[in-house]
């Protein structure tokens, strides 16, 4: 069975971070077209061994299963609040206790809350950077939500089910759903250049 890991960095009981990430994992699960096992992993309840493995290195406890959990799941989402334009030291330190090529080739949705639009880019220029670097193939469709998103007018359900979709495509070993190709008919430069020398 499909496994997904769904991390909320979210600090609140009830967070926007926490209710983003169950919509992109029910999301994923509507597009699948198999059954797939949701492990949701909010790391509030786990703050302070995230920090003590930082400082030792060895994720213990509770803390040691969730970091198995990700690493041996077959797509990762992950949401985190926004906080000084930036995602959180929470967020950023659970993925630094992870161990070497633990998202290499691991699918990945990623997602942001805030209480602003203007901090939306969050997704382009700091979390893509870093899974990138961690080598983990992130789905083209990053969804942010900020305050006023939750009204139900901002297009935010249709940018959950897109990248949900685009998640699901992949897992059923697919090409994410594309606009259709401008350049399909296009003679490719290499024959072009051969046609040339003749």
């Amino acid at each position: 069975m499909t496994t997904i890991a769904v991390v909320s960095a979210g600090l609140s009981e009830r967070s926007s971070t926490r209710l983003l990430a169950g919509k992109l994992a029910s999301a994923v699960q509507d597009s699948l077209p198999h059954k797939a096992s949701v492990e949701m992993v909010d790391l509030r309840e786990h703050a302070h061994d995230v920090i003590n493995a930082l400082l030792t290195g060895v994720p213990t406890g509770a803390l040691g299963g969730l970091v198995r959990t990700v690493a041996d799941a077959d797509a990762l989402i992950a949401v985190t609040p926004v906080f000084n334009a930036s995602y959180s030291g929470l967020f950023k330190s659970f993925f630094d206790i992870l161990e070497t090529d633990s998202l290499a080739g691991k699918h990945v949705l990623m997602g942001a809350t805030g209480g602003t639009e203007r901090h939306s880019l969050v997704l382009e220029h700091a979390l893509r950077p870093m899974f990138a670097y961690l080598r983990a193939v992130v789905v083209p469709t990053a969804v942010y939500a900020a305050t006023s998103d939750w009204g139900g007018a901002s297009g935010l359900e249709k940018r959950i089910a897109l990248a949900g979709k685009e998640l699901a495509d992949l897992l059923a070993h697919r090409a994410p759903s594309a606009k259709p190709d401008r350049y399909a008919n296009v003679t490719p430069f290499a024959e072009l250049l051969g046609g040339l020398r003749k």
